[in-house]
């Protein structure tokens, strides 16, 4: 700084922060010393900007190729990540509205059976009734039933026995561990084994599999087998979601 010299005429530029007239060519304030050629601020970036690595400042188009090539990279990472956990996505979102969601029973519109013990046909096991029963001659004998529409099932009943009142359960046989074979209308096919308690009441399996169009139970192992006592299903219940 510079003394102010006396005859200095006040008709410059008014410093930006205090308003002092200064004389053309003075780069301090004569009177508060605040600079008198202040640059403009660069204007705030936009939020994209602030992000690595689109945040430094470039001349000239350094560095754009490369940025580029990262939101290129990025962009199909994320598509890629989309299509491979996609399934899994779905199967979370539909195991959310099977827990939210109502059931209702649906109704078989044929039931077969690869064997069955005379008396004790096929559609015992599907008419509403547990004091009959389908009858398994012997292990590997499986039920069949079909769908005239897919829908997604969400859950299967089995009662086991030939009777609910606990003595008679036990006078007959019974399975205790079975497989649930799921075919959809684009011929999937979805295995769970069951296994079943050894007492009078529903057996009740969750599932959650979309456009059933039919599912074969087969017996896998049984108790209380013997001369003239076939396996006994009482009855197999299906539920929709509704």
């Amino acid at each position: 700084m510079r003394p102010v010299e006396a005859d200095e005429a006040p008709d410059g530029p008014p410093c930006p922060a205090c308003g002092t007239p200064n004389l053309p060519g003075r780069r301090f304030c004569r009177r508060c010393a605040a600079p008198l050629d202040a640059r403009e601020q660069p204007a705030a970036l936009p939020w994209w900007r602030t992000v690595w690595p689109f945040r430094r400042r470039v001349r000239g188009g350094s560095g754009r190729a490369l940025r580029r090539t990262l939101l290129v990279l990025a962009v199909a990472g994320l598509l890629v990540a989309g299509f491979l956990f996609f399934p899994l996505g779905r199967y979370v979102y539909e195991d959310v509205r099977d827990k939210l969601g109502g059931t209702a029973e649906i109704s078989p519109t044929g039931v077969t059976a690869s064997a069955s013990a005379p008396g004790h046909p096929a559609t015992a096991a599907t008419d509403g009734l547990t004091n009959k029963y389908w009858g398994a001659p012997a292990l590997g004998a499986s039920l069949t039933s079909s769908f005239a529409a897919p829908f997604r099932l969400v859950g299967v009943v089995v009662h086991t026995g030939v009777s609910k009142e606990p003595q008679e359960f036990r006078r007959g046989a019974r399975p205790t561990r079975a497989e649930l074979i799921v075919t959809t209308k684009d011929d999937k096919v979805h295995r769970k084994t069951v296994t079943f308690n050894d007492k009078p009441g529903k057996q009740e399996t969750r599932l959650g599999i979309s456009d059933v169009v039919s599912v074969r139970l087969v017996l896998r192992e049984a108790t209380g087998q013997g001369e003239g006592r076939p396996i006994a299903v009482g009855e197999v219940e299906f539920f929709r979601r509704t």
